[in-house]
């Protein structure tokens, strides 16, 4: 299949294109309409010429304007299984696209755990039955310097450092050739929803391996913060508000040349704050989308600065996406990070940065977070069982998305309390009840910042009941960089990581 340059410049001046009509390249082949929601189609066409533009049952008119721009906006569109037809035309040309579905469109952020693909997925081999379904769609995309770590980008990549050439990317459908590079959490994800709900799915995939959230951030949002504006002031080279590491990997790939696309911020990049929103995501805010998934943190996690204002940061993303949608319920779900113990990844803070993602839940609406700390890896920060975090990403969307009555989340602490004799801690989401994941002892709750183990019983239907006869001042859950904590609810979703007081 033809590949598409995914771009702000090309999404305004078309690159599916006759003599004389183009459209940008979202609209192509086998994509995946949003449902419930109007949709705009637009291009270039020659100037002052009357463009006719059908869909299904739905034919509209209008003109394209002295510089060759048109628009045309459709009423919302019912859920369709059956394949459908755009086309566009004028007196001279015409542009048809086949085998489109409505149904519902989730975009696919974050860095290599949400990138990490199909064919490296560890149940890959026993899911190839199942790939080929013309429900799943997914525009892929890949992006300049994608594989190249600590070296010097080549002329081709630098060639492509720019907002116009960024991302590269096609609609396809799922079958066992395209599902091979498919995000593999993404891919269950969508799978899990269709089993469900019997809607066709769109996943738009723009995560980049080793990202900061900064750089899914438009850059005005970031400057438009108290706080936050610190990270676009000067070369992000050497900005300390950064990153440490991704300052590092950044000079290693931009400093073969001292001439590359750039800005009073400093050279181009993936790493680069708003960098990737603005070559991609920004185009995407005028289409309609059911919501969003990230995976992201591993890189945000290494130093102690980064870790506390992670929340905070993740909330302006947040909010921003909300506004950029014009929609103030966008549901966004968040990957909890899994488990590690190695020097490489400072995996010290893991714990901490791990509760900062749950306080968020706190902090917004619309959202959830999949725990994955049970399925961690002890020496990779890649943990190949993408299918469990698919689901249970599934499980918050099914929940509140469409209306399923389910878990959507394992058990969340809701309050410590000492009475004589020992603590009670209440959780939400227990379910029908809290167990364990291992026929022995339930394990994971300590004190003294985590390093002291304490024993703890489940009581009643949502408590746990930890013997003590004294009052420390938090209790800590799964405070290990890798736990084997194993408190779960009767869904069988485990516990996040946490740090409570106790009152």
């Amino acid at each position: 299949m033809k590949t598409y340059i995914f771009t702000i410049l090309l999404f305004f001046l078309g690159v599916i294109a006759t003599a004389q009509i183009s459209l940008p390249p979202f609209f192509t082949n086998n994509m995946v309409i949003q449902r419930d929601q109007k949709f705009p189609v637009w291009g270039k066409a020659q100037p002052n010429t009357i463009i006719t533009v059908r869909f299904a049952t739905t034919t509209l008119k209008t003109s394209s304007d002295k510089n060759g721009n048109w628009k045309v906006l459709f009423p919302k569109q019912k859920t369709t299984l059956s394949p459908k037809k755009l086309e566009i035309q004028n007196l001279k040309t015409s542009i048809t696209l086949s085998n489109i579905l409505v149904g519902d469109v989730w975009l696919c952020i974050g860095q290599s755990n949400m990138e990490w693909p199909m064919q490296a997925e560890m149940h890959y081999k026993e899911e190839l039955t199942e790939v080929n379904n013309p429900k799943l769609r997914f525009f892929n995309t890949t992006y300049a310097g994608k594989n190249i770590y600590g070296q010097p980008f080549t002329d081709s990549i630098y060639a492509r450092l720019n907002m116009s050439s960024f991302y590269q990317g096609s609609w396809e459908t799922s079958d066992s050739k395209s599902v091979r590079s498919m995000s593999a959490v993404g891919y269950y994800f969508g799978k899990n929803i269709i089993a469900n709900q019997h809607i066709p799915i769109g996943l738009i995939h723009m995560a980049i391996g080793g990202a900061p959230l900064e750089t899914f951030i438009k850059r005005e949002t970031l400057e438009s913060h108290p706080i936050f504006k610190e990270k676009v002031k000067g070369n992000w080279l050497y900005n300390e508000s950064l990153p440490k590491w991704v300052r590092e990997r950044g000079v290693q790939n931009t400093g073969r040349r001292l001439v590359i696309p750039q800005d009073p911020t400093g050279p181009n990049h993936a790493y680069k704050p708003g960098f990737a929103f603005a070559s991609g995501i920004e185009q995407l805010t005028v289409i309609p989308i059911k919501g969003v998934l990230l995976y992201q943190g591993e890189s945000n996690a290494l130093d102690l600065e980064r870790v506390q204002e992670y929340a905070a940061l993740q909330k302006l993303m947040i909010e921003d996406y909300r506004k950029q949608w014009k929609n103030p319920k966008l549901p966004f779900y968040w990957v909890q990070l899994s488990s590690i113990d190695t020097l490489h990844y400072k995996s010290t803070l893991w714990p901490m940065f791990r509760d900062e993602q749950r306080l968020l839940l706190n902090e917004t609406r619309n959202t959830g977070m999949a725990v994955s700390s049970d399925l961690g890896s002890k020496n990779d920060v890649h943990p190949t069982n993408k299918k469990e975090v698919g689901y249970r990403l599934a499980q918050w969307a099914l929940a509140q998305d469409y209306n399923e009555k389910i878990s959507p989340s394992g058990p969340l602490p809701k309050k410590a309390i000492y009475k004589k004799g020992g603590i009670w801690i209440t959780f939400r989401h227990a379910e029908e009840g809290l167990t364990f994941s291992e026929n022995n002892n339930l394990k994971g709750f300590s004190i003294d910042k985590g390093k002291t183990p304490v024993e703890a019983q489940i009581k009643k239907k949502n408590k746990v009941f930890i013997p003590m006869h004294y009052k420390p001042q938090f209790i800590y859950y799964a405070w290990e960089p890798f736990t084997s904590a194993n408190l779960m609810n009767s869904s069988q979703l485990p516990a996040s990581t946490f740090k409570i007081e106790v009152n």
